[in-house]
């Protein structure tokens, strides 16, 4: 299974997996599974830090370059094809990186693996919720 993880995923998978639900787990854990994550879930990441909602013990550039190196990570590309997908997604709370990570999983026919519920009842949308 191609799994594009969500950015509170991708966080939880890394500092929290504790947070993580059984099946969520299971998934992301299984060796045959590809994860795959979006540039939009470094920047997300970015702004959590920047508005005190996510702390790490060492600076995000430091962080994010292991987490890159010590992750067997795809990277699931930002670009015009998943650009154009976003403007077709209705969201009831349309947040930009929520758009952008749903057109991600759409272009590239992944699954999402998310919490958030508004994705999980997204029409056309492959997820797998944290479970």
């Amino acid at each position: 299974m191609k799994l594009l993880l969500d950015t509170h995923i991708w966080i939880w998978a890394v500092n929290f997996p504790q947070k993580l639900g059984r099946s969520a787990r299971r998934q992301i854990e299984r060796p045959g599974n590809e994860l795959y994550l979006s540039p939009v879930s470094i920047w997300e990441t970015h702004l959590l830090i920047q508005h005190k909602r996510l702390r790490l013990k060492r600076g995000f550039a430091e962080w994010l370059d292991e987490v890159l190196k010590t992750t067997p990570l795809r990277e699931a590309p930002f670009n015009f094809a998943v650009a154009e997908q976003a403007a077709d997604i209705q969201l009831p709370h349309a947040d930009p990186g929520d758009l952008f990570l749903a057109a991600t999983a759409l272009v590239f026919d992944l699954t999402l693996v998310t919490a958030d519920e508004q994705l999980l009842d997204c029409p056309g949308l492959k997820t797998l919720s944290n479970d």
